[in-house]
């Protein structure tokens, strides 16, 4: 028994307490006695855990918290046995062949165990199993699944244990982990002397593959990267399964029994052992917290439970970063080490001469021993295409060549050898100011920051092993920092290397499908190094009180130079970086047809080249945040938003009156109207008014041209019509109805009750009293054929809604109670007013948390303000909502009275907040 695990449970006390049932010659299989039995034990379990709950609470020592529950567990299940062999089932002279030894494998082998862990035992028998073997156990079982516990069991011989090994790694890795916990232990030291010498011995090379693969295939379903802002705490890269593979291939290898004698064996220094059991002890205390507060074996670290678990582990706001980010930071930082380990722990395998590779592999890997070659003036050596150090002073005696191996490896194509990765990770000492303001070093790493060949995948193992963020200490402030939003996919430092990987891409022409705008332009940008220097740059000044944007713009100008910037680079960095979130707001939340929004936008990119630099960088910057962010709709409005204003800044733009510019579009389409009378096409032009014609492109007008006669000439006045487009990633409906105040709202609230998601509206109104709504959803379906069947029936809805077949609230009321608010973010809710974003219009922005039902919400508050909708614009970012409309009153002109513009804005956060004015409700 641990010291100070005595007073957690009186296993003495207990057995007497159970005897005490039976003292008077009571069968103990009574089911009136198992039942008090079981009482007993789960009153037991009960307080216990508590204690545990609250001793972990207040030392948060997660590995003693795991061995705390094991304890408890052995002793429980000490006495299950010893009541079951002698109050149960009892025989007073037992055969041979009724002998047990209860045996905990996997996790419960270790003597760790998380509040939610399953139990995993081996009953192993002498030979085959007898009625009394099997009543034994099957009361052990009924009496453990009773208490509420999942129980993994097996009833075997040590014959068949060692059989079932050989060929399976499974069983073979829980064997290894086997601790004896009651019964017969001789029978235990038979099966572990047996294992050890007909199984493991000399099958190391062949386990070690076994359990690497696992692993590949394991990293490959949770995702391979170690900074996922929801990580999986128990099988995600980085994790505690991580740390359990590495001591199972030791303690398979080396043939060790704790992790300590990794340190004897040459495998870890006792700094990296002591790191080992930091890791662990932080992983362990982080998923029992986790187990504890859901009350359920819960793996993935849910932002629902990041805020709880940083509370419990005791973090607190400091230095602009909350407690939950400052927790994730940490967590992530533990991943990283995990991750180190693993490099030095694979380099000490190596160098044991662990050959898992193909015979030839070997060959061609001794020829390369004796014949290396050389680089950095001997410094370095490539062995089997992997750049590895002459020799353990090599970054002593010159600490360039701690930012020049790198350099080297891309120049080369190498990978890194273990060794020297774990040189250089020891190394890190010598970096300091001085090899900082090195021109020679900052030479180096700039080659590397904007190399053609693969810069992220070089920058990642800079940041791995730890002289991304010590030669670049800004760089190291936002390693492994989260943000704590559903929108970043990623820790900043992954962010802005995936970033790098993305520019890289788009520079070797492998993502002109997706994005045919910047893989155009990008070749014939006049400083392609701006553009690496600007997205590795472009978020570090994260996790600061002010705006990241204007504190990165302040680190670029000091941190330019020092690369070997120009001044005017230099400017035009610090300008990119202050900036880089600019347009990508300009193109998702405004009107792009207004002019006065162009004109604006205009004046910010100032020049061509910095329009091209600003666009190449927003669509990297964007695409790097996570799986599915950068999407068809986005890229086309940043299309859109390029194109409009390229003329601009080329003095191209033309000065022709709007009169002028509205007859040429009426000229425009008609030309296209095939097959249409002259009267029916004059008729037709004179339906639209004047912003219909500035505000929308040739193709979209012969469609709604079309459209309309179509619904004419059946007498229609409510139809619809469905465009699915591939590229863009949306499916455009159009819709043509009576115009009445809540037609907008109607149709968001059709949609919001079928699940579409709209992404932008533009609303006309005819001459003749008919509104042309259109809206974007976002695609569900890949397939066309699924999209427009799923678009129709959207589409149906709205007219169905439109008619007044539909009970919208009640409808969206039940939609929100089924998908309630991500209860662990809080948003303030903010709305703007303002007449200088548009000549002709009052724009308002509404952001805050978003919720089902938000978009019908607002537009109906609208409506009741008496004001009419032009377009509407809605983004969201991850949890955050942004939705922007562009609005006059009803006589077509802005709000320009402070009293409305109050008005407006308290109407709106009532709504935005769900809470619905008692008339508009009705």
């Amino acid at each position: 028994m641990k010291k100070g695990f005595e007073t957690l449970i009186d296993a003495a006390a207990l057995r007497r307490r159970l005897t005490a049932l039976v003292d008077g010659g009571a069968d103990g299989g009574n089911p009136a006695i198992r039942a008090q039995v079981l009482a007993i034990l789960k009153e037991i379990r009960s307080q216990t855990r508590a204690e545990i709950e609250a001793m972990m609470l207040k030392d948060r020592r997660g590995s003693l918290c795991a061995e705390r529950l094991s304890h408890v567990q052995d002793e429980i299940i000490r006495v299950i046995y010893d009541f079951a062999i002698h109050h149960v089932y009892r025989v007073k002279n037992p055969s041979a062949a009724e002998r047990i030894a209860v045996t905990a494998v996997g996790g419960y082998g270790r003597s760790t165990l998380a509040p939610g862990s399953d139990i995993d035992l081996l009953f192993l028998l002498p030979y085959k199993q007898t009625p009394w073997g099997e009543s034994v156990i099957e009361y052990i079982l009924y009496m453990l699944w009773d208490l509420g516990l999942k129980v993994g069991h097996a009833t075997r011989n040590v014959d068949e244990c060692l059989r079932l090994s050989r060929s399976d790694m499974t069983i073979r890795t829980a064997l290894l982990e086997a601790r004896f916990l009651w019964g017969d232990e001789p029978l235990f030291r038979d099966l572990a002397r047996r294992f050890d010498e007909e199984v493991v011995r000399n099958t190391g090379p062949e386990y070690i593959a076994a359990k690497l693969a696992e692993r590949d295939d394991r990293l490959k379903r949770q995702g391979t990267s170690r900074y996922l802002v929801e990580p999986n705490i128990k099988e995600g890269k980085g994790g505690l399964r991580d740390l359990q593979t590495l001591f199972w291939i030791a303690k398979y290898f080396y043939r060790v029994r704790r992790p300590e004698e990794l340190i004897a064996a040459g495998v870890l220094s006792r700094a990296e052992y002591v790191r080992f059991k930091r890791c662990e002890d932080f992983l362990w205390a982080v998923r029992c917290n986790m187990h504890f507060a859901t009350n359920r074996s819960e793996e993935r670290l849910s932002f629902d439970l990041q805020r709880e678990i940083a509370q419990r582990l005791g973090y607190v706001e400091r230095a602009g970063m909350r407690a939950v980010e400052r927790f994730m930071k940490h967590y992530f930082l533990v991943a990283k080490d995990v991750g180190d380990l693993t490099l030095i722990f694979c380099a000490a395998l190596e160098e044991q001469h662990v050959k898992i590779a193909p015979v030839l592999n070997r060959f061609i890997k001794r020829l390369t021993k004796r014949h290396p070659k050389t680089l950095g003036s001997g410094a370095f050596m490539v062995e089997n295409d992997r750049i590895n150090v002459t020799g353990p002073d090599v970054f002593k005696q010159d600490p360039i060549r701690l930012i020049r191996i790198f350099q080297l490896a891309d120049k080369e194509n190498l990978a890194f050898h273990p060794d020297a990765m774990k040189l250089i990770t020891r190394s890190l000492s010598l970096i300091d100011d001085d090899l900082r303001n090195n021109p020679e070093a900052n030479s180096l790493f700039l080659d590397v920051l904007t190399s053609k060949n693969d810069p992220e995948t070089v920058l990642r193992r800079m940041n791995e092993t730890g002289v991304l963020g010590r030669f670049v200490p800004e760089f190291g402030r936002v390693v492994a920092m989260m943000q704590f939003n559903m929108y970043h996919h990623y820790t900043v430092d992954e962010h802005l290397l995936r970033s790098i990987g993305e520019l890289s891409e788009i520079e070797k022409g492998t993502r002109k499908t997706e994005l045919p705008l910047a893989s155009a332009i990008l070749p014939g940008v006049q400083n392609r190094r701006l553009l690496y220097v600007a997205l590795f740059l472009h978020d570090i000044g994260k996790g600061r009180p002010e705006d990241h944007s204007v504190v990165g713009a302040r680190i670029a100008a000091k941190l330019g130079p020092r690369f070997g910037l120009t001044p005017a680079e230099t400017d035009t960095l610090v300008w990119l970086i202050e900036k880089h979130l600019v347009m990508s707001m300009v193109a998702t939340s405004r009107d792009l047809n207004d002019r006065k929004t162009i004109r604006d936008f205009a004046a910010v990119a100032q020049s061509p080249e910095r329009l091209k630099l600003l666009l190449i960088l927003t669509v990297a910057d964007i695409r790097a945040v996570g799986p599915g962010v950068f999407n068809g709709w986005k890229g086309q409005l940043l299309r859109t938003l390029y194109y409009e204003t390229e003329p601009y800044l080329a003095g191209g733009h033309s000065q022709i009156t709007r009169d002028q510019r509205v007859a040429a579009a009426k000229r425009e389409l008609v030309e296209k109207l095939d097959g249409w009378d002259p009267e029916e096409r004059e008729d037709y032009v004179e339906r639209h008014y004047a912003p219909y014609w500035l505000r929308v492109d040739l193709p979209r007008k012969i469609e709604h041209a079309q459209f309309i006669r179509a619904a004419v000439r059946s007498g229609r006045k409510l139809a619809t019509n469905v465009t699915p487009r591939a590229f863009e990633g949306v499916t455009e409906i159009t819709v043509l109805a009576s115009d009445h105040p809540r037609l907008l709202s109607t149709i968001a609230g059709a949609c919001a009750v079928a699940g579409a998601n709209i992404v932008d509206a533009q609303i006309y109104t005819t001459t003749d009293g008919l509104a042309l709504d259109t809206i974007f959803v976002s695609r569900e379906f890949a397939d066309d054929g699924d999209e427009q069947r799923r678009g129709s029936r959207v589409s149906g809805l709205i007219e169905k809604a439109l008619a007044g077949g539909e009970r919208l609230p009640e409808q969206i009321e039940r939609k929100a109670l089924a998908k309630p608010r991500v209860k662990a973010f809080q948003l303030p809710t903010d709305v703007i007013v303002n007449n200088s974003w548009s000549d002709r219009f009052t724009v308002i922005e509404v952001s805050g948390l978003d919720r089902p039902g938000l978009l019908y919400d607002l537009t109906r508050a609208i409506s009741d303000l008496s004001l009419n909708i032009a377009s509407a614009h809605i983004a969201t970012f991850g949890e955050r909502a942004v939705d922007v409309f562009y609005v006059t009153d009803l006589f077509g002109q802005k709000v320009e009275t402070r009293v409305r513009e109050k008005a407006i804005r308290e109407r709106l956060m009532r709504s935005f907040d769900g809470k619905r004015d008692v008339k508009a409700a009705s």
